[in-house]
């Protein structure tokens, strides 16, 4: 989708069929001196690339709806799964085998473990995870005036394009 024309000649020194100029895992532009060496005004280029920013950033946004739609779609089928295969374990008699040539139905023996009080399980049965710092509290508290040992404020600029 594009929602600016961006000049060919910035696309060419970033796209690449082979992905070549872009390292496809972190989006690091690989050759920056093409880029810098273009015949372009500088203003030129900011307005090109700060567009075709714009333009990704519209792409990464339709992909983010469209994974929440799939994820939706995905769990309600999973959930039509389990229910489905409730009815048929209530509706078959335990051990029964239906064979077809479309399908076969049958009973496997499996294992679980069920816990039946944590607690009193021994320690090397316990998994812990690793503690996250709760940024935005440790923000507004510093903000507030106080004092977090192993956390500070830093302020920093960011790029805006809009």
């Amino acid at each position: 989708m594009n929602l600016y024309e961006i000049n060919k000649s910035i696309l060419n020194c970033v796209t690449i069929e082979s992905g070549e100029n872009v390292d496809m895992e972190t989006g690091e532009i690989i050759s920056a001196e093409q880029l810098n060496e273009l015949k372009m005004e500088r203003a030129e280029k900011i307005k090109n690339i700060a567009l075709w920013v714009k333009n990704l950033t519209a792409d990464a946004t339709a992909l983010d709806n469209e994974i929440k739609t799939l994820t939706a779609r995905k769990k309600a089928a999973k959930n039509k799964i389990d229910s489905l295969k409730d009815w048929l374990e209530f509706n078959l008699k335990e051990g029964e085998k239906i064979s077809e040539p479309q399908y076969a139905i049958s009973w496997r023996a499996s294992e679980r473990v069920k816990v039946t009080n944590v607690k009193e399980l021994p320690e090397e049965f316990l998994k812990y995870s690793e503690p996250t710092p709760d940024k935005t509290g440790i923000k507004k508290a510093i903000k507030a005036g106080r004092e977090i040992k192993g956390a500070e404020l830093v302020k920093s600029n960011n790029l805006q394009i809009k």
